[in-house]
């Protein structure tokens, strides 16, 4: 089975091309994004045909649990179908078909090699019921007190098409404990379908820093969602204006957001390597 190593600011994937459910994508998955005995990923993409899209994408998570988008990964499908001749750009843009519905991706480059990608990461929602957080209160949930382990987090909870919870520190996020503190509230009661979890630091009205405990990953380089969901939980607190630079462990992220439609995220969209997998998952 042939497969692509690629990456976004750090967040790695294994990407397979596919025509449906052939295979146990979960426990593909497991294997295939083991860094020890596989090839080491923070997820495994299926590219797959679209009847909605140019082209569609699922995305399974170390261990094995399906994501509803990744935008890190969105970016690395629009490279891989453009330069593997699977999709077109019209107007220098395709669609892309993902669990949170069809996305649009912008792609730059010289005609032949994408270097940059620009996507579009939807409406960010806010409703308890739409996140999902178990909490009776009228939207945006900003502030929503939860204490793990001896610490009280003030919680900014939306919905990039995945479930994202925010804080916002006053120190640096390298010094804050996010192995520790992370899987605590990714399946703490209030998030029936688990979390995301951010911590971020506003630098200025135009630069944060974040650190992200991935839902089913644990922490990572970096989450385009979760990116995104830093970028918004600043907005609806009037942190920030209506474009920022996420710095997270990987690189850098552009979030742009008008404080009422589609949230855009650009970044880079990098090809490690080529290979062929063949144990039997």
């Amino acid at each position: 089975m042939r497969f692509v190593k690629m990456h976004g600011t750090g967040n790695d994937f294994v990407l397979l091309e596919a025509q449906g459910d052939e295979r146990d994508w979960p426990r593909l998955a497991q294997a295939m994004c083991d860094r020890h005995f596989g090839v080491g990923a923070d997820g495994l993409i299926l590219v797959l045909p679209s009847a909605r899209a140019d082209v569609r994408m699922r995305m399974f998570n170390p261990d094995g649990s399906e994501a509803e988008m990744c935008g890190n990964g969105l970016r690395c499908v629009a490279k891989y179908a453009v330069e593997g001749s699977l999709a077109r750009p019209r107007a220098g843009r395709i669609d892309v078909e993902t669990l949170a519905g069809v996305l649009a991706a912008e792609t730059f480059g010289d005609g032949r090699t994408v270097e940059r990608v620009r996507v579009s990461m939807g409406a960010p929602r806010f409703a308890p019921a739409e996140i999902p957080v178990l909490v009776d209160v009228e939207p945006p949930i900003v502030g929503l007190l939860l204490e793990v382990a001896g610490r009280a987090l003030r919680l900014t909870c939306l919905s990039i098409g995945n479930p994202h919870a925010v804080h916002f520190l006053d120190g640096r996020v390298a010094a804050f404990p996010l192995e520790e503190i992370g899987p605590l509230v990714e399946r703490h009661p209030l998030f029936p379908q688990r979390v995301n979890f951010e911590v971020a630091q506003v630098l200025a009205n135009d630069r944060i820093e974040a650190r992200v405990w991935e839902r089913g990953a644990g922490a990572t380089l970096a989450c385009g969602s979760g990116a995104s969901a830093v970028m918004v939980a600043a907005r609806v607190q009037g942190l920030v204006g209506g474009t920022v630079d996420i710095t997270l462990p990987g690189g850098t992220l552009a979030i742009e957001w008008d404080g009422r439609g589609e949230v855009y995220l650009a970044g880079p969209a990098e090809r490690v390597f080529a290979g062929e997998w063949e144990k039997q998952s």
